[in-house]
């Protein structure tokens, strides 16, 4: 972590927030851009079922208005109605309330969960979106919101990039409940779908292989609208990197995945990391350096 002196200093002379947004959107609309390419040819991909449940479920959030801004949720984790009771009977859980340091995603409908993580004294753990201006970055009220501020100016990107501490792939902590968004979840099994880009499973493959969580032990929870928990997930379909969640929470219920649920990985699987991928991420650059350096071994990389 770099010290409170040098995070300040950042803050107030090193950040364009106009700069930060104006990239922030412009690598946005590339990054959906490349997804509606890559749903375009599905077929030719190795889980096309994904694509299928995902253009269902944001067809159908649009078609019945579940979904809230932003829209249109296509290409997106989606907001929805009812993301603040989702999140508040999140905080129910007891596995959150004894939990100290809380990873949560950049999405907007985990920005409730973000803001009930600062509000209830934890620490929050959250990436840059997409892993490309950075790793991750910590928040805590003690440490990070300043004099006039409101806890929900940390809960987003811009907020986080302004004002988070930044942590490196040396830091040392223990993530104690992980919480990921969601296009589609299966009660059964746990298998999560999201938006396409798989940067769920990268984020868990990085702290799983620097030792910063248990991939066994420590517990996933999803926040969805009702209408995303779906039971028409082939069994037995995921790829090996993909993370299924332990517990589903809805504005309505609490779901937990039973002995069923799909059996969570450990580490960057790097031979399913495209060039083009591994090219937009610096910290996974780094860590590939790292590991062939002290392995004196090449990593495998996946095809393009």
């Amino acid at each position: 972590l770099l010290p409170r002196s040098s995070r300040l200093a950042m803050a107030v002379d090193g950040f364009d927030a106009a700069s930060f947004e104006t990239d922030r959107l412009a690598k946005d609309a590339d990054a959906m851009e490349a997804m509606a390419a890559e749903e375009a040819t599905f077929a030719k991909l190795r889980t096309p079922w994904k694509w299928a449940v995902r253009r269902r479920i944001w067809d159908m959030m649009e078609a019945e208005d579940y979904a809230e801004w932003p829209r249109p949720v296509h290409h997106r984790i989606p907001n929805f109605v009812g993301a603040e009771a989702a999140a508040m009977r999140l905080a129910d859980l007891p596995e959150f309330q004894s939990a100290s340091l809380v990873k949560v995603n950049p999405d907007t409908p985990q920005r409730p969960v973000r803001r009930l993580v600062l509000s209830e004294g934890k620490t929050l753990l959250t990436p840059q979106p997409r892993l490309r201006t950075g790793f991750f970055s910590t928040l805590s009220v003690d440490e990070n919101l300043e004099p006039g501020m409101r806890v929900d100016q940390l809960t987003n990107s811009k907020g986080v990039a302004q004002h988070g501490t930044q942590v490196t792939l040396d830091a040392q902590y223990t993530v104690d409940l992980v919480v990921v968004g969601s296009t589609a979840v299966c009660p059964a099994t746990g298998a999560r779908v999201g938006k396409g880009e798989g940067f769920a499973e990268l984020e868990w493959g990085i702290l799983s292989g620097q030792g910063n969580l248990d991939p066994q032990t420590t517990l996933v929870v999803t926040t969805v609208h009702d209408c995303q928990v779906v039971s028409d997930m082939p069994a037995g379909q995921l790829t090996k990197h993909d993370v299924p969640v332990d517990v589903i929470v809805t504005p309505t219920r609490v779901l937990r995945v039973g002995q069923g649920r799909a059996p969570k990985p450990s580490g960057v699987m790097w031979d399913l990391l495209s060039p083009q991928k591994l090219s937009q991420i610096k910290v996974l650059r780094d860590l590939k350096r790292r590991i062939e350096g002290e392995t004196g071994i090449p990593l495998p990389q996946g095809p393009d």
